[in-house]
């Protein structure tokens, strides 16, 4: 399951446990091509080992700034509150697991 969050949101989201952070916009080709690979991630997790989260960065410009998110998607890996990976581009579900594996 996938979980939106927004700026005022993302603390409390993001902040316990192992999350990934799908940075994407509705007009990114490249993110439309990423939501089906994480979703297919989060059928395959328990959301207790990883939480995937998705903030809409033209409804939420704070947050994506704060990490400095310059491309969409974005990916931000983070482990009690800590960013431990950030890739850019899509990315094969094989691939997201590889990142994820050494930190669950």
């Amino acid at each position: 399951m996938t979980v939106e969050i927004t700026d005022a949101s993302f603390a409390q989201e993001t902040d316990k446990g192992l999350v990934l952070i799908d940075f994407w916009a509705a007009w990114c080709g490249p993110c439309r091509m990423q939501a089906p690979i994480l979703d297919q991630l989060g059928e395959a997790y328990e959301e207790e080992e990883l939480k995937i989260t998705k903030m809409d960065v033209d409804a939420n410009p704070a947050t994506p700034a704060q990490f400095g998110v310059m491309s969409i998607p974005t990916l931000i890996l983070k482990k009690d509150g800590e960013v431990v990976e950030k890739v850019i581009g899509v990315h094969t579900k094989e691939q997201l697991e590889a990142l994820i594996a050494p930190h669950l």
